[in-house]
Formats: structure tokens, sequence, C-alpha cells
């Protein structure tokens, strides 16, 4: 079978067995027991993985890590955190309680007592706010998994053996792009069905792309690539694929207001193999309160940020005298917080950086406050390119965005505009990207060259 068959297989059965497991449960409650199990299982086989490499390598070619005994597994706990950033006892490791589930009667104090054990195996390390509270949203004593300790452990019984009989290859055979791609895909199916509120966390993959590909023209390395309003990192994490995580030379960094979506992005980076000291997501307001003042600045920036959000704007004193938003000499307003994020992004941009931001339309035209932020920009040749994207690209608004690409040192002072709002193809009841779209706006955007009626 193909790859691509292969996939589409694996996304045919993610799809049937959520919808078969959820039940009276709802679609958007359930995902955080889906998902979190998907994580369970992945960074026990990928633990198991290192471990085993590790002792083969040492001469014992047959050790299996799964069957060791819990006592004799603590002599390789400390080097292992340092490591991987965390530790599961074979006792505990998904293949192992997933084997038993159906016989134990207090599954869900098994799970909560192992997702406690994980967690607290970083603490005191350099991991610690990496696994803080990556669990959190797997409630194992939810009534929403049943009214009683039986009907909630059947729920679950469901889950974990559904998860396990997932074929997703050996882990040590699959470049691990298979997990990554699974929860990329249940995140896209559960934003799909979650109307609105799937677009606060969720961009879609085809746009993503294009935003990483905008940002690395002509670089083959950065340094470290940001993204301040990162929903569930599926924006950040296009970097490893267009560039290859190996090339991201410090990190993936981001901030999220929302704790849930917090913790999907973090388990995003561990599923994408992206280990604890490569990625740095914080959690908080990024415009009131941001969490990287200190780092120096991004090469990359990408974003799409909450669109027309409520801030605190003039009514808070202290910001017309912050150093991301002065420059401009005025606020955006408080019920419209775009350029806000905007002005945040081009503080924290490096000299030789490019940030592809998704815009609501009304601020490139919207009067006001905005207006003097648009020509701030403009009259310090910051705006390098106007992209406007297709109509119902996004989950949760049919309304067409566009992307401002801001640079810090252009090569003159001509803005780039390309009209992209014919490029897409229809799938299901949204709009796309199709490859050949992608490529033709960033062909246009590479070359600026005058097209007719498109750039």
């Amino acid at each position: 079978m193909s790859k691509e068959k292969e996939r589409a297989e694996l996304h045919r059965t993610i799809w049937a067995m959520a919808n078969d497991l959820r039940g009276s449960v709802d679609g958007w409650d359930f995902k955080a027991y889906v998902l979190g199990m998907l994580f369970y299982r992945f960074i026990s086989e990928n633990l198991t993985a290192y471990i085993n490499k590790e002792e083969q390598r040492a001469g014992t070619t047959d050790f299996d890590y799964t069957k060791l005994a819990d006592e004799d597994a603590e002599f390789g706990r400390a080097d292992t955190v340092k490591e991987k950033g965390f530790y599961i006892l074979p006792s505990e490791l998904f293949v192992n309680v997933c084997r038993e589930a159906r016989n134990d009667a207090n599954l869900n104090e098994t799970l909560s007592t192992i997702f406690k054990n994980i967690e607290n195996s970083a603490k005191g390390t350099e991991s610690e706010d990496d696994l803080r509270g990556l669990f959190d949203d797997i409630d194992v004593n939810s009534n929403k998994l049943g009214g009683t300790v039986i009907k909630r452990n059947e729920t679950l019984v469901k889950i974990i053996e559904a998860i396990g009989n997932l074929k997703l290859g050996d882990y040590q055979d699959n470049n691990n792009d298979i997990f990554g791609d699974a929860y990329e895909y249940l995140m896209t199916m559960y934003a799909s069905s979650a109307g609105k509120s799937g677009g606060e966390f969720f961009t879609p993959q085809e746009v993503s792309e294009l935003l990483a590909e905008i940002t690395v023209v002509g670089k083959k390395q950065v340094n470290k690539v940001y993204d301040p309003a990162c929903g569930s990192g599926s924006l950040l994490l296009k970097f490893a694929k267009v560039l290859g995580k190996q090339n991201v030379r410090q990190g993936f960094f981001g901030q999220e207001v929302n704790i849930t979506t917090y913790n999907l992005c973090r388990i995003n980076m561990f599923l994408h193999d992206i280990n604890y000291e490569k990625f740095n997501i914080a959690h908080g307001d990024t415009l009131k309160d941001p969490k990287h003042w200190d780092d120096e600045p991004f090469d990359c920036i990408v974003s799409n940020p909450p669109y027309s959000i409520k801030w605190d704007g003039d009514s808070n004193p202290l910001l017309i005298n912050d150093p991301r938003f002065s420059p401009a000499g005025v606020l955006a307003p408080k019920s419209r917080a775009d350029l806000a994020f905007t002005m945040h992004m081009l503080s924290w941009l490096s000299t030789s950086g490019t940030a592809a931001i998704v815009n609501f339309p009304g601020v490139l035209y919207r009067v006001g406050a905005e207006q003097k932020i648009r020509k701030y920009l403009i009259d310090n040749n910051y705006i390098d390119t106007v992209i406007q994207l297709p109509p119902n690209l996004f989950f949760g608004t049919s309304i067409a965005t566009c992307v401002i690409v801001l640079k810090k040192s252009k090569k003159d002072n001509a803005i780039l505009f390309i009209d992209a709002s014919a490029e897409f193809v229809q799938s299901g009841n949204k709009n796309k990207l199709s490859e050949e779209n992608r490529k033709k706006i960033l062909n246009a955007f590479t070359e600026r060259n005058k097209i007719d009626h498109f750039a």
C-alpha cells in the first residue's frame, strides 16, 4: 500500500474510532481523551524505543524495556529524565496498561496515578515546566465518561483499546511523522465540527505551510521561530516540515492564553518529536504579559491571532509607554487588538527576520488609531507584502482574511500586493489552498514581478 493510501486509511480509522467512542460525550470535550491517550501511547513508545536502543548499543541485543521489573528500571531514571525530560516505569507504559485494562476495576485510578507519576518524574529538572499540567484535561473521573465508576471505566477501556489498536507502526521503524499526522488530522476534524470555537486553536495546514514558507524564503536555517497566539502549535510546527526541525537551531517559541489549548500545543510538540529543550511554550496574555521579553529577536514569526478582540488599550496607562507599542505614538483601539498583535510581532522580529500574520481585512482600511498605526508601518518601510486570501478557509468564519508580511530590512520601499482571492479548491463546505494555489502565491511573493489581475 502506498504512503498516501496508508495515510488515508489511518485517517478513516481514526475518525471512525473518534465518532464511535464519542457516544453521548460532546465531541469538543471528548477530544481531550482521544488526543490525551494518543499522547500517552506516543511517549510510552518513544521512551521504550530510546531505552531499548541504548541497551542494545551497550550489547544487550534482546533487551525489552516493556518486560523489565519496575525496581530494575529505577536505575536508569536520572539519566533518562535528563535526556528525554520524563520517565515511565515499565508497568505504567501504555502497552502494559492497555493489555490489563479490561481486568482493572480501578482503571480510572490507575490512569490518574500514572499521569501524576509521569508529570512528577520531571519535578526539579529542566523539563518540569514542559510537563506540568499536560494531563490536566484528561479527567478520568468526569461524569462525562459515565454516571458511575463502572460506566466511566467501560468508556476508558474503549478509548485505550481503540488507541492501542491504531496501526501506527513500530515506533522504531517509522520516522514518527505518523503520530504527529494522526494528531493534526484529529485536530482538523474536531475543529471543523466545533464551528466557531475550532478556529480559535487551529489554523488549516495549507495556510500554516504557506506562512512558514514565506518567512524562510532564501534561508536554509533560522535561529528560532515564534507565534504569540500559538493555539495548538500547528503553525509553529510547519517549520519542522518546511526547514527540518534540526534547522531551527534554538527551537520553537510561543504563547497561548487558553489553558486547554496551551496544553494541546505542548502535547503537539512532543508528538512531532520536538524534545523538551527545543520548545518554550508559555501560558498567558501576550499583549498584557508577554513571556519571552529576555530572548533575542526572532528570525521567523508566524501568527493567526484572534480577530478584532477587545484588549486594555488606552485604559491601561502602562501600555502607551510599552516599547512594543510606543513607536507608533498611538495604541490599537480597545475593541480591536489586531494591530496591537502586529506591533508586538514587529518589536520582536530580528533585523533580518520576516513575520507573516493572518489578519482580519478591516486592518487595511479602518480609520482612527488603526490608520495612524498603518501610516507608521508604511512610513518606516516595514510592510513588505499584503496577500488577499480566499474566503471560507478558516474554521469558525467564512470571512476572506489577508496576510501582512513584515520585514525590518527591505531592499526597496515597494509594497507587493497579491490578490489570491480566487486561489482555492472546494473541500466539503470549506475552501482550501491546493498545492498549486500555494505555489502560485509563493512564486509571486518570491519573484516580485507584476502579473495582471494577480500581483
